[in-house]
């Protein structure tokens, strides 16, 4: 019978393992007398210059190998699923939660809900911890798992326990503080919501966690995302641009008490909350080195300073004119807008802005991000697209060429009869627009 272990998919023929005979499908069992459950021990384990291998072959044989290596040396293996095993899943109910506010038929992974504390680590995913005991709490320490994105929501028990539908929620504060104590980084969030978990709530929460600096690095404020998609779901209603300003005014507030304090502005704002104030971002120095840009904190002055340094070698003019078009969500309009008439002002471009209203999802969704595939494609029809039509990669699934609906980019190129160019920023999108229409010559002219 197959023991507990990592399982073996590939082998580097030239390393370590390779020259002592470990081939795919054997498993590696334990290392130094200590059971390797998922790559973190294994990595963990590996590290020494010294090893005991305990190994099951594919014919149920166990081989004990005594290994000398130098120091963080790989012995040459991948394993099968990366070595993580079977993913952690979130066992809450919470009140906000987007994955309960989609439609079906979608593709089955994005139905599904991670809360596990070994992908927050290795790839910044936000966990609760609602689904972790003493002994996970003992191995994050122990193998020193830093660091940690973690939504808090509230630091208030019984709130939390209310908004996350799970009794275990009410834990929080006592185990943010056991990771502290042992040195972990965290960053948090709060997904707030109008009148649940703002206010009074929320002026606690940044307390609570500003108590536990330097181990706590940031807290996002975001707000709560709402689909179209939410019958029979907990009753929650969107910001008003109002309470939009008066959350930003107080997140100021807060950063220039922290600034004094720590030397660190702590607690941001969702670059939502200013779109919907209305109010202008931050200079990039409020952001104390971007630490929550995956959150959505952040990228609109990360934007914005990008096309500063752009805007500074636009052409006056170019050789081929190119017509084109540039589409983009209703938030992000007043940050494409501008840009727009300044390429515009280049002679001979013509770039028109798409903005685009989420029927997928619904209209109160107005992040770029969540247009799909199939939006563009209604929203576009019938339009006069020009020679290239640029989407933003937030659309895609990371890597790939997909949206959420599963619609790919060559589809959608092949039923628009356009080509669709992917880009991440001002410096992509201009590069590619002004390609092989423009000489070198040009460039040392600036718009004025």
């Amino acid at each position: 019978m197959r023991d507990h272990g990592l399982i073996i998919e590939a082998v580097d023929g030239e390393g370590i393992a390779g020259e002592l005979g470990l081939e795919p499908g054997d498993a590696i069992l334990r290392i130094n007398n200590t059971g390797v459950s998922d790559i973190l021990d294994y990595r963990f384990l590996t590290a020494e210059e010294n090893l005991e291998v305990l190994v099951q072959k594919t014919n149920g044989e166990h081989w004990v190998l005594e290994i000398e290596k130098d120091y963080d040396e790989p012995l040459g293996i991948r394993f099968r699923g990366g070595g993580w095993g079977r993913t952690r899943r979130c066992g809450n109910k919470c009140i906000f939660c987007f994955v309960d506010q989609m439609p079906g038929q979608m593709r089955s992974t994005l139905y599904v809900k991670d809360d596990d504390y070994r992908l927050s680590f290795a790839q910044g995913n936000f966990i609760t911890l609602t689904n972790i005991g003493p002994g996970e709490l003992e191995r994050i320490a122990r193998l020193h798992l830093s660091p940690l994105y973690i939504s808090v929501h509230t630091t208030n028990p019984e709130l939390r326990r209310e908004m996350m539908g799970n009794p275990q929620a009410g834990k929080i504060m006592e185990q943010l503080r056991y990771l502290a104590g042992a040195g972990i980084e965290m960053h948090t969030q709060v997904v707030l919501c109008p009148g649940i978990n703002d206010g009074a709530e929320l002026e606690r929460t940044v307390s609570d966690l500003a108590g536990l600096w330097p181990a706590v690095r940031s807290l996002a404020v975001v707000p709560v995302g709402l689909t179209g998609h939410r019958r029979g779901l907990y009753g929650l209603r969107p910001y008003t641009g109002a309470e939009a300003r008066l959350v930003v005014t107080r997140v100021h507030q807060w950063q220039d008490l922290f600034v004094a304090k720590y030397e660190y502005p702590l607690v941001f704002a969702g670059d939502e909350f200013y779109l919907l104030a209305q109010i202008p971002v931050p200079p990039a120095e409020k952001y104390g080195g971007f630490p929550q840009t995956e959150n959505g904190v952040g990228l609109v002055r990360l934007f914005w300073d990008e096309w500063n340094g752009v805007r500074k070698c636009l052409p006056v003019r170019v050789d081929r004119p190119v017509q084109c078009s540039i589409v983009t969500g209703t938030l992000a309009a007043a940050v494409l807008g501008p840009v727009v008439a300044e390429l515009n002002r280049i002679s001979g471009v013509n770039a028109a802005l798409h903005v685009l209203e989420n029927k997928f999802f619904g209209k109160t969704v107005t992040v770029a991000g969540l247009l799909t595939g199939k939006d563009l494609l209604d929203g576009l029809a019938g339009r006069d697209l020009g020679e290239r039509l640029y989407i933003p990669k937030v659309m895609l699934r990371a890597g790939e060429k997909v949206f959420l609906d599963d619609i790919n980019v060559d589809e959608l190129s092949g039923r628009l009869k356009v080509p669709v160019i992917p880009v991440s920023g001002p410096g992509e999108l201009v590069a590619s627009i002004l390609s092989g229409t423009v000489t070198g010559d040009y460039y040392g002219e600036m718009v004025r």
